[in-house]
């Protein structure tokens, strides 16, 4: 009972797989960066500043849609454990566990997410409040180490919300769908938040915000880079440029260089020269319909049992389809 914490994840692999990335993706002929980077406490931060702009309006979508269908989503579920991918602030959960503990508190939660002192504090923050009885974090990237889940201890629901699983690109997604599929018994669920294909004014809107936030939290990777590396990035130096592609149905993130310069990552004996207009590209948001959200779950042997939408955002609550099963559409 109480707290604990699996740690997967300690400052010196984060290190090693940020340059590992730094090398592969600064070093390829169309420059990359993974988003996870942009996640230091400097840039959570900026992501709740994000979360409250006018233009964005994907968390208030989200948690609007769980306040209103948690009721019914939890008696589909019935959940004695919650675990919660990328989970950050329990902002989201809260509103399940509101549901929830009218019948008293959650036997269990388990967060999964890189960052061990935010785990930390929201664990401790869900127990004094009487909303868990226990809370068992694992330290890791959910990409990697969701085989470290610990044993279920009752039925279980798997949130992933945020729309976090549009950062992923399909091979990526499905990998982690496949792997999430392996944490569920035929009882258990998935809910699943996703953004949902839109005006691309909005879209446009939402990620180039008129505060200048998101451009601030998009630079805010090359300071992860010059303090992990020891990296001379100016980041002032790049635009914040947003594109939407509408064959692939995603947002790009780029960061362009407003002139030829030349940067240096003195820890891995690494130059690089960018010309002007030159880009890294720092994110792509992959959005969704009800139909590509079900053929990718389908893909991964779960099937969709809710679609519940404010026709922006999409709550989908998913189960493990058996092999011999016959995928059939929601209700």
């Amino acid at each position: 009972m109480g707290y604990r914490a699996d740690v997967h994840v300690d400052d010196a692999a984060r290190r090693m797989a940020l340059a590992d990335d730094v090398r592969r993706g600064l070093g390829a002929r169309e420059k990359w960066l993974p988003p996870k980077y942009f996640y230091d406490a400097a840039g959570s931060a900026l992501f709740e500043r994000i979360t409250q702009l006018p233009e964005y309006y994907l968390t208030r979508a989200e948690h609007a849609l769980l306040d209103a269908y948690a009721p019914v989503i939890l008696d589909a579920s019935r959940p004695r454990e919650i675990v919660e991918l990328g989970a950050g602030s329990p902002a989201k959960v809260r509103r399940l566990l509101a549901v929830l503990n009218g019948a008293g508190p959650l036997g269990r939660y388990v967060p999964v997410d890189v960052d061990g002192s935010t785990l930390d504090v929201a664990g401790h923050t869900l127990l004094s409040e009487g909303a868990v009885s226990e809370v068992h974090a694992v330290v890791g990237d959910f990409e990697q180490h969701l085989d470290r889940v610990p044993p279920p201890t009752g039925r279980r629901l798997v949130a992933f919300l945020g729309s976090t699983l549009g950062n992923l690109d399909p091979p990526a997604r499905l990998a982690l769908l496949r792997a999430v599929r392996r944490l569920l018994a035929d009882d258990d669920r998935l809910l699943l938040g996703v953004d949902l294909v839109k005006s691309p004014c909005v879209l446009h809107a939402a990620y180039d915000d008129a505060a200048g936030v998101t451009a601030e939290f998009n630079r805010n990777v090359l300071r992860v880079i010059n303090r992990g590396l020891a990296a001379d990035f100016e980041p002032e130096a790049f635009g914040h440029y947003v594109r939407w592609d509408a064959e692939q149905a995603r947002i790009e993130m780029h960061l362009v260089a407003a002139a030829d310069h030349t940067v240096r990552v003195r820890d891995l004996d690494l130059t690089l020269r960018f010309e002007a207009g030159e880009t890294i590209w720092t994110e792509s948001s992959y959005k969704f319909t009800r139909a590509s959200a079900e053929a990718m779950l389908n893909a991964a042997r779960l099937r969709l049992l809710r679609w519940d939408t404010d026709g922006a955002f999409g709550l989908a609550l998913a189960a493990p389809a058996r092999a011999t099963a016959t995928l059939s559409r929601a209700a």
